[in-house]
């Protein structure tokens, strides 16, 4: 049976539109008019036991909305989802006390409190014995390097520091399911891949169900071997994240090395991306690569050839950029129609 379960899920916000100057002020106590946004729109997908999953979706595509719906702070419009068998918004005592969310841009520690009085309130609220709390804090602290700062005010730790006692603090109930909201945001190279590191030995320790958004990709190809891509409320790819590059790139990376200086030029073999004297990368279409590749090798002296994909990361970008554009024109032609209409 899966950890969480969604069908159907959507939320619609309704936003009042009101008219310009002291007439549209008017008409509006009269009758209202309202815009709808689909935050979430008919998402289905299943998570099973120990998986570790990405959530990816450029601002504004409805991440965050459905990890708010499954941790219960907010109700769907319609549809229905179970976390551990149970639904989200009923907000159950039993669920609460086996999942937790994590969003990098809110505290949940208090920040006038060293942090090891901070976690012993939520060892209170949650009722965990002390013994078993000090093992939890123990071994997580240690995991995460930070045994220094437990009795630092947290609002005098470092950003990084400060995230990692975010992190202890929504794991010492030992939760079964961990929803985390770019937990990376902000946060140095060094503290980036500490806290990767420490999410993904605890994932494999435990077996905990973990949900992750974030905007740095390096997190995705690091920790999540499955990805849920969303764009305007609807998710349109739910899969291994390499399968994103064989399905949505047209294209692979030539890179070559030369004997001697290149002495023509290869804009004909595709885009050049980069270009030294003695080298060049080229973008080429995945169709020609071969018959590109033994182009090249007759017309040019080289010393050496790579194909590579191309960067999820790009692919990612120019799939948002290219949906965005359709949305738009789908948009200008809806609105275009209904104009037509009314005339």
């Amino acid at each position: 049976m899966p950890v969480i379960e969604t069908s159907g899920l959507t939320k619609v916000y309704r936003t009042y539109r009101k008219e310009r100057g002291l007439w549209g002020s008017i008409k509006g106590l009269v009758k209202r008019r309202y815009d709808e946004t689909r935050a979430a729109d008919h998402v289905s997908f299943n998570i099973e036991e120990g998986e570790f999953v990405g959530f990816l979706g450029p601002n504004g595509a409805g991440k965050t909305t459905v990890l708010k719906m499954l941790s219960g702070l907010l109700n769907p419009t319609s549809g229905d989802a179970r976390v551990l068998g149970f639904v989200p918004w009923e907000r159950r005592n039993e669920m609460k006390r086996q999942f937790s969310l994590l969003m990098g841009q809110k505290n949940a520690l208090w920040w006038d409190l060293p942090a090891q009085e901070s976690l012993e309130l939520n060892r209170a609220i949650y009722g965990i014995d002390r013994a078993r709390f000090k093992k939890v804090v123990d071994g997580l602290s240690e995991l995460l390097e930070v045994q220094d700062k437990m009795n630092v005010m947290v609002r005098e730790l470092s950003l990084g520091e400060r995230m990692k006692m975010e992190l202890i603090s929504a794991l010492i109930h030992e939760p079964r399911v961990l929803f985390l909201d770019e937990p990376t945001i902000g946060l140095d190279v060094v503290s980036q891949k500490r806290v990767r590191e420490f999410l993904r030995i605890y994932n494999k320790e435990h077996h905990i169900v973990t949900l992750l958004t974030s905007h740095y990709m390096q997190d995705i190809e690091e920790l999540c071997h499955r990805v849920l891509v969303i764009d305007h409320g609807k998710i349109f790819f739910d899969g291994p994240l390499d399968e994103i590059v064989d399905r949505f790139s047209g294209y692979k990376i030539l890179s070559l090395t030369f004997e001697k200086e290149a002495a023509r030029d290869l804009s004909a073999f595709g885009e050049i991306t980069e270009q030294t004297p003695v080298s060049v990368q080229l973008k080429v279409p995945r169709a020609k690569v071969t018959e590109t590749c033994r182009e090249l090798l007759e017309a040019c002296d080289v010393s050496d050839i790579n194909v590579q994909e191309v960067p999820v990361e790009e692919v990612i970008r120019q799939l948002f950029g290219e949906r965005r554009e359709n949305h738009r024109g789908a948009n200008a032609a809806a609105t275009e129609a209904a104009q037509v209409t009314r005339v």
